[in-house]
């Protein structure tokens, strides 16, 4: 890469067919807002300034990118008169810049590096203009690419403006487009609203470059890589796409998935080799799970790091900070969040760690809670190295459990146990001989006189 790169991201768009508050473009694809992606993408590409054009409907897309990228990186469109109004609209953000400009879309979140990057190698190859382009399964309403004999691009023309042959073309538009920076901005002074819609067309460019003798080419991609999202259905096409791709990226590197269909990953997740994840598994952002361990069906994991050799689930949950370490078994309706979990530890079922340290080789019994929320903050419980949780025992943080320590059974903690110590705490057992007999006796004529209309016995 020789030349600087800059990225315009257009968000502008109303997302009307959303029928949403929340903008277009921050509605997300594989737990990462559509937003989020482009500017990844432009990241990836290289790109060393990357404005995003918003609207004045959609001040959460200027308040999320300044999050992002800090101030000075957005562009008001006001109003809206399209693609190419709203990629001049950035020139300012843009003055002084001296490099390569692509054009890319926030509602359009699977283009990959490789197939963008290849519209600024056009560049460098001596092309002026470059446009990625796709072969359409169903053309319909795309701006069809035309090419010359030669293979090189002489003019993108949207649908509604086609003749007959041209609508014949298969190779379509992605709007996707690399040109040098001084040229388009240049470009764009020349592009006017004289068409059915009345807007201003970016794909104009393109006529306008091979007008003045310059060379424009159409850069191949997949027609999935440039789905655009303009509405739900559209938005569940974008994560089913994505879904397949990561799915089939988890098999070849050696991930096991007896169902694959039914697992659903997010945007980072990372999976070793030798991993197995049985059926109905869902993956939020942030997961890392380790050679070799197993994730049993129903389990949701968000946030969390799992060893190699864990085994989780099923119907296990794994909420955010929470760090399983090589051989812990985490079993059936058992929750962690914030939550360390040392090699070797067991939590088998029906428990909730929160805000916990466990020490390796700890074994946490069946209805355990660790009681970490006092109504206004969060308190931390420390379990050490081979202690013994019996179940039912309720651990009121702050509290340490010292190594080797054992709770017995229904017990409420509710102050330090030092190491190798034994906590019990229960109320006296009174037993009642008879009692029992006595109560089932009396409740049972309270029912007959009940259905017999008859006051009860002991009236």
């Amino acid at each position: 890469m020789s030349r600087a790169r800059a990225a315009v991201i257009l968000a502008a768009g109303h997302g009307t067919r959303m029928k949403s508050s929340l903008s277009k473009v921050l509605h997300p694809v594989g737990g990462r807002p559509m937003l989020h992606w482009s500017i990844a993408l432009a990241r990836d590409l290289g790109c060393e300034r990357i404005i995003v054009v918003h609207g004045a409907h959609n001040l959460d897309v200027k308040r999320q990118t300044i999050e992002l990228l800090g101030d000075g990186v957005t562009a008001l469109q006001d109003p809206p008169m399209g693609t190419g109004h709203a990629v001049g609209c950035a020139a300012s953000a843009l003055a002084g810049f001296e490099g390569d400009v692509i054009v890319l879309y926030a509602d359009t979140p699977l283009i990959g590096a490789g197939t963008a990057g290849a519209a600024f190698d056009a560049l460098q190859a001596g092309a002026s203009v470059a446009v990625l382009g796709f072969e359409a399964a169903d053309p319909g309403a795309y701006g069809r690419l035309i090419e010359n004999a030669a293979g090189d691009l002489e003019a993108i023309v949207e649908a509604r403006e086609a003749t007959p042959e041209q609508l014949a073309v298969r190779l379509c538009n992605s709007g996707v487009m690399a040109v040098p920076s001084a040229l388009l901005f240049d470009l764009l002074t020349h592009v006017t609203n004289d068409n059915a819609k009345g807007e201003y067309y970016l794909t104009d460019v393109v006529g306008l470059a091979v007008a003045r003798g310059l060379r424009a080419k159409a850069v191949p991609c997949s027609e999935t890589e440039v789905l655009g999202v303009n509405s739900r259905v559209e938005l569940a096409q974008a994560e089913a796409a994505f879904q397949a791709r990561m799915r089939h990226a988890m098999l070849v590197a050696g991930v096991t998935m007896t169902a694959p269909e039914t697992v659903f990953f997010a945007y980072d997740t990372v999976v070793g080799n030798d991993v197995l994840i049985e059926p109905n598994v869902v993956f939020g952002p942030g997961v890392t799970v380790e050679s070799g361990a197993h994730i049993k069906p129903f389990c949701h994991l968000e946030g969390a790091s799992v060893a190699g050799g864990a085994v989780v689930g099923p119907y296990a949950r794994l909420r955010p900070g929470t760090a399983i370490g090589a051989d812990v078994r985490v079993g059936n309706f058992v929750e962690l969040k914030n939550t360390t979990m040392g090699p070797g530890a067991k939590a088998n079922h029906l428990t909730y760690l929160g805000d916990a340290t466990v020490g390796a080789g700890a074994n946490i019994g069946a209805g355990s809670v660790t009681c970490n929320y006092d109504g206004y903050l969060k308190h931390r419980t420390t379990i050490g190295e081979g202690a013994f949780i019996g179940s039912d025992t309720m651990l009121v943080a702050p509290v340490n459990i010292g190594a080797g320590a054992n709770t017995g059974s229904g017990s409420t903690i509710t102050q330090d146990v030092p190491a190798g110590a034994m906590a019990v705490e229960r109320g006296q057992i009174r037993i009642v001989e008879g009692a029992a007999t006595r109560y089932r006796e009396r409740k049972a004529a309270e029912k007959a006189a009940r259905k017999a209309g008859k006051p009860p016995p002991h009236a």
